[in-house]
């Protein structure tokens, strides 16, 4: 892990734990030397150079069919697209939704920190109701975007859904290890992951784990 790039998250920040972890499954399923990692605009792209595997930088909301292209060129890869709330269930949503309706082999890894975090904290698909941000300083009226639950409607048997949370590096590894499984076995995964963001909840220590825990109640936990 490149201890220089991994000083560039906010402190607090759950990518950092969600990033060592993939490395721990790749390293666990020994597929490093064949894994390849996209990464969308927004925070997740400070995830470059992050493991010790290739690595894309896409445009905002085009890391899965980016990522999707190389594994139809390199079938024998393993083939994974981390992206934020905002480049997943906004702009990138409709690319999202074909890849996981065609039941494309890529594991699909979304950050969900409730906000726009990169550019300030503004309401994201993922938002809450009644959670303030820049954009909705009297809280956002909008309901949540429920990405998974989307996605179960449409997709093939045999593709993997699943939400886990960054205060829970157990559940993510046993959640991203059946990813990366399943993409293996030739079909779609999808794990959404709740992350810490205290630099944009505006929380510190204990109040940053509670707010996680409330998204939790929200967002529930599990294979979806």
């Amino acid at each position: 892990m490149n201890q220089e790039n991994a000083a560039k998250f906010c402190a607090g920040c759950g990518y950092s734990v969600i990033l060592m972890i993939l490395n721990q499954v790749l390293a666990a399923q020994n597929v490093q030397d064949k894994a390849v990692m996209g990464l969308d605009i927004g925070c997740s792209l400070l995830g470059w150079n992050y493991l010790p595997i290739n690595t894309f930088q896409t445009h905002h909301g085009r890391v899965v069919p980016t990522m999707l292209g190389y594994k139809r060129a390199r079938k024998e890869s393993t083939s994974v697209a981390v992206v934020g709330d905002g480049g997943a269930y906004a702009i990138g949503w409709q690319s999202l939704f074909y890849a996981a309706r065609r039941d494309e082999p890529i594991t699909v890894i979304v950050v969900n920190n409730s906000v726009y975090a990169m550019t300030g904290g503004q309401t994201a698909p993922t938002t809450v109701c009644g959670q303030k941000t820049d954009t909705h300083p009297a809280g956002s009226c909008e309901e949540s975007f429920y990405g998974p639950e989307i996605l179960k409607t449409i997709v093939k048997p045999g593709a993997y859904l699943a939400r886990s949370a960054a205060n829970d590096p157990k559940g993510i590894f046993a959640a991203l290890e059946k990813a990366v499984q399943t993409q293996q076995a030739g079909h779609f995964s999808l794990v959404e992951i709740l992350s810490f963001c205290p630099t944009n909840w505006k929380t510190t220590g204990k109040a940053t784990f509670d707010y996680l825990e409330n998204l939790k109640k929200i967002y529930k936990i599990g294979e979806v």
